[in-house]
């Protein structure tokens, strides 16, 4: 008997980016709906059975991706259905505070990255079969390291790679942000002292965030200063531990012990 396709509803005003996503999907086995706005969207949404996920750009004429996303939420604000929302990067920051949706991807996105948080989400809410592609995407967890000394954070994204973590790195705050909003890892390892923005006030930020929120921190300090722990760790963010060290291995055990690996 042939599997059940896991259906989709991609909605976006860009017509290349349409055709382009929606073949792409249809290629990997998703049954997949297109609509060029909020307004079809709605039309399309009517008239078949509940998809398995809603793929929305934000930036469009008409009702929008907000306009859309507030007709098929509920009286307290949360959608209905699994929603990944498409953004370009200079609009995302408008809709993070409020928006409670299953994940974000910044446009121009890698069809493969789509791909992956397309089966992230659809497994997390639906429970998809236990197939090698699925399996990979939800065994391996996903890393943000932020270190703004290049060979100490090239050191730490090798021993984390190592020990099969899928890494991300950035070098200062505000890339923090962007990629915790974007990537949605499940720990962050985070410099205190950054360029632009400290780790302590990234932490508050993520923490104000619905979609950022329970994301947990391993904040760490490799200057002289001899700050309290708790100081971070008790401050009301995600900030779990606090490392006096950049040390890859304490950092490690550190992230292990969260995720209950040791």
């Amino acid at each position: 008997m042939e599997k059940q396709k896991r259906r989709i509803l991609l909605i976006d005003d860009d017509t290349s980016l349409l055709v382009t996503l929606s073949d792409f999907l249809r290629y990997e086995g998703y049954e997949v709906v297109t609509a060029d706005s909020g307004e079809q969207g709605l039309r399309r949404l009517a008239k078949m059975p509940p998809p398995d996920l809603i793929i929305l750009d934000m930036s469009m004429p008409g009702m929008g991706g907000v306009g859309f996303l507030k007709e098929i939420s509920t009286a307290e604000g949360k959608p209905k259905y699994p929603v990944l929302v498409l953004t370009a990067r200079a609009n995302m920051a408008e809709f993070f505070a409020n928006i409670e949706v299953d994940g974000f991807i910044a446009k121009p996105c890698d069809p493969n990255d789509l791909l992956m948080e397309v089966g992230r989400i659809i497994f997390l809410r639906k429970g998809v079969d236990d197939d090698k592609s699925s399996s990979t995407v939800v065994d391996k967890k996903k890393i943000l390291i932020a270190e703004d000394d290049r060979n100490i954070n090239e050191n730490l994204v090798n021993i984390f790679a190592s020990e099969g973590f899928i890494v991300n790195s950035v070098m200062s705050g505000p890339e923090v942000l962007e990629k915790a909003i974007v990537e949605r890892p499940d720990v962050i390892v985070m410099k205190l002292i950054l360029a632009n923005m400290n780790g302590d006030a990234v932490a508050q930020l993520l923490k104000e965030m619905p979609n950022t929120r329970s994301i947990p921190i391993v904040l760490y300090d490799d200057s002289d200063a001899q700050i309290p722990s708790t100081k971070f760790t008790e401050s009301g963010t995600s900030i779990k531990k606090f490392i006096r060290s950049n040390n890859g291995i304490q950092l490690l055990s550190a992230v292990k012990s969260l995720l209950g690996k040791e």
